[in-house]
């Protein structure tokens, strides 16, 4: 995925944009408390990435992107699948975590390119796990 990150009128590659997000998710006491266990690379290895991050796409489409979410802030479990760690640990799990920490305004239907974004994110971070394994 190529594109351009502006940030407060300063453009960034994806890498760089990347390298930002995670030291600053890193250097989040809360953030950072999230790790895969083994049962979640386990599942992770027994399913596939593709299928992982099919089911990624599939969470920020149903439960994240919509303009209006009734329970907001509630829909990400903390458990009970990888990517609702990933969720959790990569700030993507709900409008208000996305606002702050990846500047995607709430109150309006993410475009397929901001849901794209978030699945990568969220499978970065898992890649980046499963690496620290």
């Amino acid at each position: 995925m190529a594109y351009q990150v502006t940030r407060m009128g300063i453009h960034m590659t994806k890498n760089e944009w990347y390298a930002q997000l995670f030291e600053r998710l890193d250097n989040s006491k809360f953030r950072s408390s999230f790790h895969l266990k083994q049962k979640d690379i386990d599942y992770i290895n027994k399913k596939g990435l593709d299928t992982i991050q099919d089911h990624a796409r599939d969470f920020i489409a149903k439960r994240v992107a919509p303009a209006v979410i009734a329970n907001d802030g509630k829909q990400t479990p903390t458990k009970g699948h990888p990517v609702f760690i990933a969720q959790h640990a990569t700030a993507t799990c709900c409008r208000e975590c996305i606002r702050k920490w990846h500047k995607l305004p709430p109150g309006r239907e993410l475009s397929q390119v901001q849901q794209e974004y978030l699945v990568d994110v969220i499978m970065t971070w898992i890649k980046r796990e499963m690496e620290r394994k």
